[in-house]
């Protein structure tokens, strides 16, 4: 994953997230002020990335490590197992990884430092949201499981009901937030580069400039991946991953983290099932062997089926965030009213004594 061999630290482009500054040497350079990644810049070719900030460096983070037991001869660790007629399996040490040049220990810790600092920057997304009232999802899946055709037909249908916008993410191009765009939904694509995921600082980045009208459905189409955007937190109410039934009923069993972080499946493309041998009942199965209470909603965006249950799951989500800063605002304001009153009564019995002493 990329929280060992650091993809997800390369550079990303957000759409307009900028601004200029002259330099001596007469080239424009701009910087994304507001953003939460200082990494963040633009050249005068209007490129905007970002590049990684490294850390102070620290002897701590690097390890020289000799002698260690192992099982070989030779003075490495090995981070693989060996199963059943020689299969390899890299994901059973502590770290449910392997990278050359890692010991386990080292590729804990360097996962818990990165997911400790988008951690931190998802809760502020996740305040900012909450506080507006915005139901934000992220959506996941394979490239090419239909994503964005669905989104589009979400859209279409929500029109006159619910405000969405939207945050693409590819590793390049802009051709999924233009076809956002032409539903007449706002939308803001970000770019990864070498990136495999969004991240929460290029989500926090992306709010800000796109500016999600209070009491809407935000959606994140994130880059097509069933692996890594498992770890990472956005900020999002929910993960709704997108399966395809072209892909295979096994795809619950093989990415087993990202469907046990999604709240919801989305079986899309079932009008293609007289011209399959999908397995519908094993997919639900193997899926729930990962995650028993994950909801499942089998849907196609060519044929509609489906789109009912999925609209009023969104609705169902957006009443409550709506609901939930109300009362956030009802209470702030009661505070609000108890602490004059409060005062006001601190200011009655001053009064009072003062009397009383002059009296």
């Amino acid at each position: 994953m990329c929280m060992t061999c650091g993809c997800g630290h390369d550079e990303a482009h957000v759409e307009g997230a900028e601004h200029s500054h002259p330099h001596a040497d007469d080239a424009a350079h701009s910087h994304a002020h507001g953003a939460a990644d200082p990494g963040w810049h633009t050249h005068a070719d209007g490129t905007t990335h970002r590049h990684a900030v490294v850390p102070a460096h620290t002897h701590e983070q690097h390890e020289h490590e000799h002698g260690h037991e192992h099982g070989h001869e030779h003075g490495h660790e090995h981070g693989h197992e060996h199963g059943h007629g020689g299969d390899l399996h890299f994901g059973h040490g502590p770290a449910g990884a392997a990278a050359p040049g890692m010991t386990q220990a080292r590729m804990v810790r360097v996962e818990r430092d990165i997911l400790a600092v988008n951690d931190a920057i998802a809760q502020r997304n996740r305040g900012w949201l909450e506080k507006r009232g915005i139901f934000a999802l992220n959506l996941v899946s394979s490239p090419g499981s239909g994503k964005t055709t669905l989104l589009v037909r979400t859209i279409e249908r929500l029109a006159g009901l619910l405000p969405v916008a939207v945050i693409e993410g590819d590793q390049q191009t802009t051709f999924d937030a233009e076809r956002i765009r032409a539903t007449g939904a706002p939308a803001l694509q970000i770019n990864t580069g070498k990136g495999c995921h969004l991240d929460a600082a290029m989500v926090e980045t992306a709010l800000h400039r796109l500016a999600p009208a209070d009491d809407s459905v935000l959606m994140i189409e994130n880059v097509g991946n069933l692996v890594c955007p498992a770890g990472f937190d956005l900020g999002e109410a929910h993960k709704v991953v997108v399966l395809s039934v072209t892909e295979g009923e096994d795809k619950p069993l093989k990415y087993p983290d990202m469907f046990h972080a999604a709240a919801l499946m989305l079986l899309n493309k079932v009008d293609l099932l007289p011209h399959l041998s999908f397995d519908v009942e094993r997919c639900v199965a193997n899926a729930r062997r990962v995650h028993p209470a994950i909801e499942i909603i089998e849907i196609s965006a060519t044929s509609g089926e489906g789109m009912g249950d999925w609209l009023r799951w969104i609705e169902r989500g957006a009443h409550a965030a709506r609901e939930r800063r109300l009362e956030r605002e009802k209470a702030l304001a009661q505070a609000g009213r108890l602490d004059v009153l409060e005062r006001a009564a601190r200011a009655t019995d001053s009064g009072a004594r003062e009397r009383a002493a002059g009296g």
